[in-house]
């Protein structure tokens, strides 16, 4: 199992800086979110030649590899010219993911909730292209569904995920997306052993239950908003007990996949980069001792 720490909360670092603190705090693996300057939210990746090399100096310098890149496109509509855009986009990413010797992306279902039908048959369509590329490259694909996704859900996820049958597509789980997962019921050890033999990678931060009275106060009331956190186990009301003992009834810390190795457990601790110096560390102390004892 790689044990990577998601780097958007100190992207602002610089690339050098940034490989060396994930270092300092302990990680081997770095989980490389969207950054402006290698592979930005919706837009074509940038990743230039000097970015990269930079990038590839700092890694062999400490050591610390990249567990997997995170892109985040509207591949699943409902505008098609949109769709056609970040089909292009995913197939630049995966170009930049085989020059880095990285065989993980993650990703989101994007869409919009409001317009399920057709964001799904845009998602399936993108697939449909998409599909052969990460095959052929010996990519595994990984997949979440996220707060505003057209799929909210994890156990449909999931089963949209098992719906390709193939080793090169599995799925993702949240764990701050946990209350949006099932409708605030927060069961995590049914909705991880539902995934199954499919999930390949655990995100790791707490979140409040935003189904809960008063957990969260927006107004006017009533406004559409979705609305989570990223913030530190413990702090939130996500059951880690349940998710811990239930990664280890897997043996999650042990898998290997056909494609693309390892599992990989990230800490994506947002919003407190003032806290990351005490949290990162802890977090990933956390991991090691709830599953590597």
């Amino acid at each position: 199992m790689k044990i990577a720490f998601d780097v958007d909360v100190i992207r602002d670092m610089g690339i050098t800086r940034m490989v060396h603190q994930v270092a300092e705090w302990g990680y081997k693996y770095i989980e490389q979110s969207p950054h402006p300057q290698i592979n930005p939210f919706y837009k074509h990746p940038k990743a230039s030649r000097e970015i990269m090399r930079e990038y590839k100096n700092a890694l062999n310098a400490t050591g610390v590899e990249i567990s997997s890149f995170i892109t985040v496109y509207r591949w699943s509509g409902p505008d098609e010219l949109r769709r056609q855009a970040a089909v292009k986009n995913w197939k630049r990413m995966i170009e930049i993911a085989v020059e880095m010797g990285v065989q993980v992306i993650n990703t989101e279902l994007s869409g919009n909730p409001n317009e399920p039908e057709i964001c799904e048959e845009m998602f399936y369509r993108s697939m449909d292209e998409l599909l052969p590329i990460i095959e052929r490259e010996g990519i595994r694909v990984e997949i979440q569904a996220h707060p505003w996704d057209f799929c909210e859900q994890s156990n449909e996820t999931a089963d949209i995920v098992k719906s390709f049958r193939s080793d090169n597509v599995k799925y993702i789980y949240s764990a701050p997306h946990t209350f949006y997962y099932d409708k605030g019921v927060g069961d995590v050890k049914n909705m991880l052993h539902y995934a199954g033999d499919d999930l390949s990678h655990m995100l790791i931060a707490d979140t409040m239950n935003h189904t809960k009275h008063c957990r969260y106060i927006v107004n006017p009331p009533g406004v559409d908003a979705t609305i989570h956190q990223h913030v530190a186990v413990g702090e939130g009301e996500v059951n880690f007990d349940a998710l811990f003992e239930a990664l280890r009834e897997m043996d999650f810390a042990n898998r290997t996949y056909k494609v693309g190795g390892e599992s990989i457990i990230s800490a994506a601790l947002f919003g407190y980069p003032e806290k990351m110096k005490y949290q990162a560390v802890e977090t990933r102390e956390l991991i090691e001792r709830e599953l590597l004892k």
